[in-house]
């Protein structure tokens, strides 16, 4: 790759949403660049294990999964977009099989083959699509295959965003590309485009706790900010309430079907406890679970509560959870006979780059979709499985809109090269390795699952101190992917602390014992935080 490369559309981020996009372009004879942090399975997508919702079944209907997502929602879903991202389920879905993804299908009374559906936490019917255990993993590898057969794409791995290039002297801002950290060869390059796309997940590991990928450090989120996006709801992170405990297990997600399929939370002497919470029990939204299990541990003084499928026959745990009864089988767990040790974990952003119902920003032609966006879906907690749909849905709009205004957007002029005239090779890197865990560990102390203004407090003076070290670090030595991934972790650490601090209340996953009430007395109000120029680059 030369140093300098020119695109129509530059997307940045290589899982469901930000493969899907490229696929939908690569037909209209557009030269597309698709950029991915580390391997191309190495996102979200990937690592999904649940499934995508969608209503197939014959008691189901579009009208209940609106009335669960605004359930979970907690009164900040956009309703407009929550029905338009419902009723694309099924041809969503469509989709997926047309690019080679099967599904787990099941055999109807009369011999006929159908969609296994399975339910999850917040859905009143199942609704589920999934690939038994898998269904990231289907979907991720079925569209890198169909990626990489499109002469229209280019995909390159282990390529992570500097930062995004912006116009300074138009009327409106409009993007014009990016410079972007070959990891290969520690070159950075530059990339123009007449269209820039955002699609790089989450921001879970500012969390020392998290299901997510090594990916998950909310780049796209810091870089529009600089950028001078605004983002929204960054408070509302979403803590999965089943994480595998375990000394060598990193980041192993217990799906949320297993409590679908009847898995019962216990405590260690096997007495069940999520009926003192919530009668849905194990079915309840993912923010009453996570937190009734975080106080059963305070409580009690435990390590992690268990979850136990083992009622169920060994060949039914064996075809449904294939994957994690081989992943518990490696650390000597056998989900057939024994109960898994579970513990709450930082999993879903959602909160983001604020966006419109195409997917746009507040920057001309620079779109984010994905977990890195806000589009009003989610409100103050995501829902099981509408993640992967919402990848699907604005990767249709944002395809809808590029293809109608492309050809009225200029190409980008001459763009400088990056300049590391300046800066040496660093003879500290434990500076941001050290800056790295202790980040991670004040978040998890003081930003989650149960907040406090006095914590709060405690978390955005430590933020202030590291933002000063990273960046005096980042003005004086040549970047690196460690380096750029502190960068952005601690702007989207501030920027949940700040969101959380304005709400004062408790809504959906935001959970705090100073309000520890939902404020019903006038319409709830998303968190909109707008960049100042001194916050920028």
């Amino acid at each position: 790759m030369p140093n300098f490369q020119n695109y129509d559309v530059l997307i940045i981020g290589s899982g469901g949403a930000g493969l899907t996009l490229a696929l939908k372009l690569a037909e209209h004879s557009m030269r597309i660049a698709v950029l991915s942090k580390f391997a191309l399975t190495a996102g979200s997508t990937y690592y999904a294990q649940g499934g995508i919702s969608a209503v197939f079944g014959a008691d189901d209907s579009i009208e209940s999964h609106i009335e669960d997502t605004l359930d979970a929602g907690a009164g900040l879903c956009d309703p407009e977009i929550v029905r338009l991202t419902v009723t694309h389920g099924k041809s969503s879905i469509d989709w997926l099989r047309e690019q080679g993804v099967v599904f787990t299908q099941e055999q109807t009374p009369s011999g006929e083959s159908k969609l296994h559906l399975n339910r999850e936490g917040g859905h009143s019917h199942r609704r589920i699509v999934h690939t038994a255990d898998a269904t990231g993993k289907a979907v991720s590898l079925s569209l890198i295959e169909r990626a990489r057969e499109h002469a229209n794409i280019e995909l390159f791995e282990h390529h992570n965003v500097v930062e995004l290039i912006t116009s300074s002297r138009e009327a409106k801002k409009r993007i014009l590309g990016a410079y972007v950290l070959d990891s290969t060869k520690q070159q950075v390059r530059t990339i123009a485009a007449r269209v820039v796309v955002l699609a790089t997940g989450g921001a879970s590991k500012a969390y020392l706790y998290s299901t997510n990928p090594q990916s998950a450090t909310g780049d796209g989120i810091a870089l529009a900010w600089r950028a001078g996006c605004r983002v929204s709801n960054m408070e509302f992170m979403q803590f999965h309430p089943t994480c595998l405990y375990h000394p060598h297990a990193h980041s192993f997600l217990i799906s949320e079907a297993v409590r679908g399929e009847g898995g019962k939370l216990i405590l260690p002497d096997g007495s069940p406890f999520m009926q003192n919470f919530d009668p849905r029990e194990e079915l309840a939204p993912r923010d009453i679970v996570a937190r009734a299990i975080d106080h059963e541990m305070k409580k009690r003084g435990i390590d992690c509560v268990y979850l136990d499928i083992s009622h169920k026959s060994e060949q039914f745990i064996r075809e449904h959870f294939p994957t994690i009864y081989q992943q518990c089988l490696e650390f000597d767990i056998d989900i057939t006979k024994q109960p898994i040790p579970v513990v709450p974990a930082a999993h879903y952003t959602c909160g983001g780059v604020l966006t419109d119902s195409y997917a746009r920003t507040d920057i001309a032609n620079l779109y984010a979709i994905g977990e890195v966006a806000c589009t009003g879906l989610h409100g103050a907690n995501r829902m099981a499985s509408n993640s992967l749909l919402e990848c699907l849905v604005f990767a249709e709009r944002a395809s809808e809109d590029i293809l109608q205004n492309l050809l009225g957007i200029s190409p980008p002029p001459p763009i400088p090269d990056w300049d590391e005239s300046k800066v040496g090779d660093s003879d500290e890197e434990v500076v941001v390795s050290h800056n790295w865990d202790e980040l991670r560990r004040f978040m998890w102390d003081y930003v989650g699952i149960v907040r406090t203004d006095k914590r709060l407090s405690r978390a955005m003076n430590r933020v202030e101190l590291l933002k000063k070290e990273i960046a005096e670090y980042y003005s004086n030595f040549r970047v690196t992917s460690d380096l750029l991934e502190l960068r952005n972790l601690v702007i989207v650490a501030e920027l949940i602390i700040r969101c959380a601090q304005q709400r004062k209340e408790s809504r959906g996953l935001h959970y705090t014992l100073d309000y520890p009430e939902t404020d019903n007395s006038k319409p709830a109000q998303n968190t909109v935080l707008t960049p100042c120029p001194t916050e920028r680059r």
